[in-house]
């Protein structure tokens, strides 16, 4: 099982340790791609901080984030698990799965990023900020750059089984399944059931306790089908919409009755 999850605004500072090595991320057939992003963004960082502002569409409040992101190359690199934080990945809260569930999120989790493309939660990366709807100067917006590299190495990524896609809409416009891969992919929405109509906040907080309730249960579903008898078994109430012919994927849509 491949589980997509989009990053958090919201990240935690950088390490201590040994600063960020390209040549050391998980799914290497992106390394150019992830290099020629980074140096456009600590380049525009490093020079004029207002444009580079207006470009990363930072607030007054966030000007911080242009020299954290001028000293990618140098600052020290913690796990991408420990550095995205917010909502989702509150809810998911890895730190305190035992260590097999720990495992089988190092093998089946893949966050996707308007820096890195995509990283396990084991990489080590810099806290940074760079959404995937932002226009880098020299490479233009980061969701329609990523679409080709992403399109050589993530079927790979993909294997023979079931494709997860909890993504927001800006970071699946990087990567969209296609073919025999969309096949075995559920892409889930959360809804507030009285309503049927998405909430933010419980739809991101959902979606880490789906993540977290499929790795301690230690579930390996093989398809959809099989995932949402997993998600009812879990007591998660689920509707399903199944592909509407060859090469489209799954629509699962959870109902949750309260909003936390």
């Amino acid at each position: 099982m491949l589980v997509l999850l989009p990053p958090s605004e919201g990240k935690a500072s950088s390490g201590r340790g040994a600063p960020l090595k390209l040549e050391s991320l998980s799914l290497p057939g992106l390394t150019p791609a992830r290099e020629a992003v980074l140096g456009e963004l600590v380049e525009l960082c490093a020079g004029d901080e207002e444009k580079a502002r207006e470009v990363l569409g930072l607030s007054e409040g966030l000007r911080g984030e242009v020299a954290k992101n001028a000293g990618l190359r140098t600052v020290g690199a913690r796990p991408a698990g420990e550095i995205y934080t917010g909502v989702l990945y509150d809810a998911l809260d890895l730190a305190s799965l035992d260590a097999a569930a720990k495992k089988r999120a190092a093998r089946s989790l893949l966050v996707f990023s308007g820096l890195w493309g995509a990283v396990r939660v084991t990489d080590k990366i810099p806290s940074y900020r760079c959404s995937m709807g932002v226009k880098l100067p020299g490479i233009g917006a980061l969701g329609a750059y990523w679409r080709t590299p992403m399109a050589a190495v993530l079927p790979e990524a993909a294997g023979d089984g079931l494709v997860l896609d909890l993504r927001s809409s800006a970071y699946a416009a990087a990567w969209k399944p296609k073919g025999e891969v969309a096949g075995r992919t559920a892409s889930v929405r959360v809804l507030h059931a009285p309503t049927r109509k998405v909430v933010s906040h419980f739809n991101k907080a959902t979606k880490g306790r789906i993540v977290r309730s499929l790795l301690a249960a230690g579930a390996a579903p093989k398809g959809p089908a099989e995932l949402v008898e997993t998600l009812r078994e879990l007591g998660y109430v689920v509707e399903v919409e199944p592909p509407a012919g060859a090469g489209k994927a799954w629509m699962l849509d959870v109902l949750v009755d309260e909003i936390h």
